[in-house]
């Protein structure tokens, strides 16, 4: 919750709702045996085959709900409404699903007042005390006693509208709504709806224009050599033929 400032200084304080925009997925009429609404609410990244088989055409909805009508010709597959059905002023109904509390007390649940804290009531405090006679031998149904609290359908009536803003698509709401933070409500009120118009985002398509590729070959830069380095060369010196000594034979005479 958050609060407004009025024209006079008074301060209010709202509870803002992101209403729409809705748009109409079915229109149900005598070929189902009834007359009924079906209208997408939000967006989701991915969704079932058989979901995705029923939206075909338009975007992933994360909520679907069905509403009853007297009649259903001025609804028509595809229709969008969003808040400009509202005007500050009126007087809503809103339905959702209250706060889960978990298990809780009589104390907390019904009202109990418990009792008193002395004349020997020790650890007797939050209790239920009695819950019914010897004779019955049974407890009869409907008695109050502790128990799982919240998570119920509940709907408050009489909440004023204080502001619409058209571009986000808020609704602040004098007041407190039913449901925790982020959940889908319900809202009612007299008056018919407003369709808008949705525009449909169109891709321009440019002209493919016929030109040849020409692929341009770069010839790859040359690659230095490296230096070669070169050993310090050692002069071989001629190797000397053997000298071939003739053998001088001495003769005796």
């Amino acid at each position: 919750m958050t609060q407004k400032f009025l024209e006079d200084g008074k301060v209010v304080p709202v509870t803002v709702v992101e209403a729409g925009p809705c748009t109409v997925v079915q229109v149900k009429g005598e070929k189902d045996g009834y007359t009924a609404v079906q209208v997408g609410f939000a967006s989701k990244r991915k969704v079932n085959k058989p979901i995705a088989g029923h939206l075909k055409g338009f975007e992933n909805f994360r909520y679907l709900k069905e509403f009853r009508v007297e009649n259903s010709d001025t609804f028509e597959k595809g229709k969008v409404f969003d808040v400009t059905s509202f005007q500050v002023g009126d007087i809503l109904k809103i339905t959702a699903t209250s706060k889960g509390k978990g298990f809780q007390g009589v104390v907390k649940r019904h009202g109990f007042h418990g009792s008193p804290a002395t004349h020997g009531h020790k650890d007797q405090h939050r209790m239920p005390g009695s819950i019914g006679a010897t004779d019955a031998a049974r407890v009869f149904k409907g008695t109050r006693m502790g128990g799982r609290m919240g998570g119920d359908t509940t709907t408050v009536s009489g909440l004023e509208l204080i502001e619409v803003d058209t571009e986000k698509n808020l609704l602040y709401i004098k007041g407190a709504v039913p449901g925790a933070r982020e959940a889908l409500v319900q809202i009612q009120t007299n008056g018919d709806l407003v369709f808008v118009e949705k525009k449909a985002e169109v891709k321009e398509e440019k002209p493919a224009k016929e030109e040849k590729k020409v692929e341009e070959k770069k010839e790859a830069p040359a690659k230095k050599e490296a230096p070669v380095k070169e050993a310090p060369k050692t002069e071989e010196k001629p190797k000397e033929e053997p000298k071939v000594e003739a053998k001088k034979e001495e003769v005796k005479k």
